[in-house]
């Protein structure tokens, strides 16, 4: 549904704070959310992660919030990352679970020096990711951010080479940074992108940036970074079994990588098959904007939501 009308309805009542504020305070919201979210606390993140790892699936762990416009909200969200780092290395569980996190929660787009108060940020995390024996991913956000997000990546990863960089597929800037990152030791995950963008700088067709994602995902597994398959869509997961297969791809070399909630057998399919399968949890309050976005993304998102909203009615 890329910039249809109904992806534009949806991305703007993301913005819209009645909307959200009614969403929000709704006992029958938040039931269904409960699906897609892990919860509020770290202690429903720690519930979440251990029944995945039982189900063989691995997790990343996002807390929920963006575009911060104070230092102090930026200190609170490195401060809740620590906290969660140690509550997963306290349970035993920082092998099979890693933290995503997005720059903008961290600081980078606070007015005047806010690159290089996230660079700092998120270089505390990244310490103590490393401290309990884990690694972060850098989520991407709007095209605006892209070079600014990749270069604190880069730095980054001379001291935490483990550390994964995110490239969105309906970017047409994609192919050409698969083959710039797509080195030996990097880790890159690959997804399609949630976020509106104009058509100079993206693919808007639905055909398009599924041609687009085939092609990165072709070099991708071409080269000899760790391939982080981030999607739902049952071809695409056709396509990327049969390149892994033809590429001779070590089991360690690339993951599956899902949403919460999201085609849950399928991920438990795919372990099953000897594929390493991450799920992405987010948690925190603030998810009106995630759920949003994930409903843009795709029309049987908002259905599945819509349906699941009318059967708690």
């Amino acid at each position: 549904m890329p910039n249809s009308p109904v992806r534009s309805l949806i991305l703007a009542a993301s913005r819209n704070p009645n909307l959200r504020d009614a969403l929000v305070g709704a006992p029958i919201t938040r039931d269904v959310v409960k699906r897609y979210i892990a919860g509020e606390t770290i202690a429903d993140v720690i519930e979440c992660t251990r029944a995945l790892a039982a189900d063989g699936l691995l997790a990343t762990v996002d807390r929920l919030g963006e575009d911060v416009l104070e230092e102090q909200d930026a200190a609170n969200t490195v401060r809740d990352y620590l906290d969660l780092l140690d509550a997963l290395a306290a349970e035993g569980l920082t092998d099979s679970v890693e933290v995503s996190v997005k720059l903008s929660a961290v600081g980078q787009s606070l007015p005047g020096h806010g690159q290089q108060i996230a660079l700092e940020n998120a270089r505390t995390i990244c310490e103590r990711a490393a401290a309990v024996g884990t690694t972060v991913t850098f989520d991407m956000e709007d095209h605006t951010t892209t070079d600014a997000t990749l270069d604190i990546v880069n730095q980054l990863r001379v001291q935490f080479p483990s550390v994964a960089a995110v490239l969105q597929a309906y970017l047409r800037r994609t192919e050409s940074d698969v083959a710039s990152l797509g080195y030996s030791g990097s880790r890159i995950r690959l997804c399609k992108g949630a976020y509106k963008e104009p058509d100079e700088v993206a693919f808007t067709s639905r055909s398009d940036i599924d041609k687009s994602y085939v092609r990165c995902l072709r070099a991708l597994l071409a080269s000899p970074a760790t391939a982080l398959i981030a999607t739902h869509d049952p071809r695409i997961v056709d396509i990327a079994s049969s390149l892994i297969a033809r590429e001779h791809r070590a089991s360690d070399t690339y993951e599956f990588q899902m949403l919460l909630g999201v085609r849950p057998a399928e991920q438990r399919r795919l372990a099953a098959d000897g594929h390493r399968v991450r799920v992405y949890v987010p948690y925190g309050s603030d998810w009106y904007g995630y759920m949003m976005r994930r409903m843009a993304e795709k029309p049987a998102n908002l259905a599945l939501f819509i349906r699941s909203l009318a059967s708690k009615g």
